[in-house]
């Protein structure tokens, strides 16, 4: 299934529209098809994704504590301490007293999560490669250059969402 082009550029608002809707179908279906193929890799089962996007940020930003975890991922704390007691018997991280506030607790990235973490990635990295080395040179080179567009658009989606 291929998803319509429009023959060039244009800038009315049912274009934009249309841009909107295009870039929803293509974000919702590559989640889907990269979900879906890595299966064979990396079993869902083993890493839920909720748990690798704190991961990562826990890769950027550790240690941490849930409430900014929390934040941070736009998700009530009651939901990243769940996901945290979980990924702790996983021992993928582990809890201990801040420092700066012995009142409270952080959360760090243990060897275990971060080797976790690495063989996600690189199933993930794998099962892309292979994919866009299915692609024309200039369907990559079109991939290529809409990158720092896509990052700055997710910037984007980050400052209004917060």
């Amino acid at each position: 299934m291929s998803l319509p082009t429009r023959p060039g550029p244009s800038d009315t608002a049912a274009d934009r529209s249309t841009d909107a809707c295009l870039l929803t179908a293509a974000v919702t279906r590559l989640r889907r098809a990269l979900r879906a193929s890595i299966r064979t890799d990396y079993p869902w089962e083993q890493l839920p994704m909720a748990q690798v996007e704190l991961l990562q940020v826990l890769a950027e930003h550790s240690p941490a504590r849930i409430s900014e975890l929390a934040a941070g991922q736009r998700l009530a704390p009651s939901t990243v301490s769940g996901l945290i007691g979980q990924m702790m018997s996983s021992g993928l991280v582990a809890r201990a007293v801040d420092p700066a506030d012995r009142r409270a607790s952080v959360v760090t990235l243990t060897d275990v999560g971060r080797a976790q973490l690495e063989a996600w990635t690189q199933a993930h990295e794998r099962r892309l490669e292979a994919a866009l080395g299915s692609l024309d040179e200039v369907e990559q080179a079109a991939i290529r250059t809409a990158l720092p567009a896509l990052f700055r658009l997710a910037e984007h989606l980050d400052e209004t969402a917060g």
